[in-house]
């Protein structure tokens, strides 16, 4: 856009005046000329003097000309400053530079002049200058270091950057420059705007989690681990027996496998088989154990009022192992065919489950209570290795009316809000109050049939997580 006052400045004022000056100037120097050449003609040099006199004449304005074009854009600078005392500045349009105009031919020829966020790991010796020599090659790379940790080894020194890269550079390229500074075992991932939290601020958070909700452990392992597969291993089975996995109070790191010591009792175990766990992560993670085991069993305190269509009241909220007399008294009053839709197996063996499911470490459950305080509906959602499964049981008197979709909705939000990319049910395809309640979320679904169980998959959000298992386990723990 052209500036408005440069345009008026550029304008002189033309005055009368100046025109009879200039007149004036031109006959009074046609009166001297004459003069001189009468002057001049009359001599017996006179011819030579005149064109001596013609030759200074053109030197003089070829000097002249030459000056006026060196300081031609003297005239156009803007001023520095407001002689008149009026407070305007004259700007002057503004003129492309020439990296912008360099950019903006990339992008007609289709080159890509973008960036991209970096996760890269590797190992270089203990020694001065190694990190420097690093350093340097991402310069040379045109590579901007946004974060950097160092994890130290008996052997050598983690580095663990978060870089901004030219769009156009591989992560083999960036890992084979890296090599022949003398990083090993480099490890490359894309990152996203999360990761540019630091370090410090992103693990107080995930404390901050796990201190309010015993459930968010897991989670918060998850994201302080990265891309990795937590499983808690009970001390003793459904059946009563000892498992035999018992870690120690001080956990045990094995390359790409953890144990920690699990508060509830049995053993969490960590597995990241891309990538070895370093000493400093598994300090961390040992922490957040600690933090959980200290605060011992806790919920959020939140609770909703529900109204149903026919005018009764229900209250849901959060619920774990201390609920378990108000779920063992659920089952005893819900008929056999509910039980074997919920559970997949012998009624018998119902309420062993219960323990296990109401557990906090293994996921998140909601219950449903009336206004008389009977706990009448649960919903679980369980975290299953790398994939999360949802599950639901409505007492026989309390079915079709709507609760079962209302805990569903609840639970595959506290899902979405968790990161996770998909979640499934396992079920029967005569249920068909599940598969109503899963076509309802008005989701993308896969359906699997399985040694004659329907398993019903609903896709939250595209896969973040590269290698993803596509297999799905049923409701039932496993005996161990």
């Amino acid at each position: 856009m052209t500036d408005v006052t440069s345009s008026k400045s550029a304008r002189r004022p033309h005055h009368w005046r100046h025109d009879l000056i200039e007149l004036a100037a031109l006959f009074t120097a046609v009166v001297v000329a004459d003069t001189i050449a009468k002057t001049i003609a009359k001599g017996p040099e006179g011819p030579y003097l005149l064109v001596f006199s013609a030759i200074a004449l053109v030197a003089t304005v070829a000097f002249h000309t030459w000056w006026a074009r060196r300081h031609s854009h003297a005239g156009h600078a803007p001023p520095t400053g407001d002689p008149g005392g009026r407070g305007v500045a004259v700007v002057p349009a503004a003129r492309p530079e020439p990296a912008a105009e360099e950019e903006s031919a990339d992008g007609e020829s289709g080159r890509v002049t973008g960036t991209a966020l970096w996760r890269m790991r590797t190992t270089v010796a203990d020694t001065p200058g190694s990190l420097a020599a690093l350093c340097t090659v991402l310069a040379r790379l045109d590579v901007d270091i946004l974060t950097l940790q160092t994890h130290p080894l008996a052997d050598g020194t983690v580095d663990e950057f978060l870089l901004r890269a030219p769009a156009d550079l591989s992560a083999r390229a960036l890992a084979h420059e890296v090599a022949a500074a003398g990083g090993r075992d480099t490890w490359t991932e894309r990152a996203d705007a999360h990761d540019l939290v630091d370090t410090p601020t992103r693990v107080l958070g995930l404390a901050t989690r796990t201190a309010l909700d015993a459930a968010e452990l897991p989670l918060a392992l998850r994201q302080l681990l990265g891309r990795c597969t937590l499983h808690s291993v009970p001390a003793v089975s459904l059946t009563g027996r000892p498992t035999g996995e018992q870690a120690p109070v001080e956990g045990v790191l094995e390359e790409t496998v953890m144990r920690l010591r699990d508060p509830h009792g049995g053993t969490l175990v960590v597995e990241r088989p891309h990538l070895p766990f370093t000493p400093t992560e598994f300090a961390r993670a040992r922490a957040l154990v600690e933090l959980d085991a200290r605060l011992g069993p806790r919920l959020p305190r939140g609770r909703d009022v529900l109204t149903l269509p026919e005018g009764n009241e229900i209250t849901v909220r959060r619920a774990d192992q201390r609920d378990l007399a108000a779920a063992r008294a659920m089952h005893d009053r819900c008929s056999a065919r509910t039980l074997g839709l919920r559970y997949h197996g012998p009624v018998g063996d119902a309420d062993r489950y219960l323990d296990h499911l109401l557990s906090p470490r293994f996921g998140r459950t909601l219950a449903v209570r009336t206004a008389s305080g009977r706990l009448v509906a649960l919903g679980h959602l369980l975290w299953d290795g790398d994939e999360t499964e949802v599950a639901l049981m409505v007492e026989d008197d309390w079915q079709r009316r709507g609760i079962g979709s209302e805990l569903l909705g609840r639970l595959v939000a506290m899902a979405e809000e968790a990161g996770c990319d998909s979640v499934y049910a396992v079920t029967q395809s005569s249920n068909t109050g599940m598969v109503a309640a899963m076509r309802a979320l008005n989701l993308p679904l896969d359906y699997q049939i399985e040694e004659g169980t329907l398993v019903i998959t609903a896709r939250l959000a595209p896969a973040r997580r590269p290698g993803a298992r596509t297999r799905h386990g049923g409701t039932r723990p496993a005996e161990r």
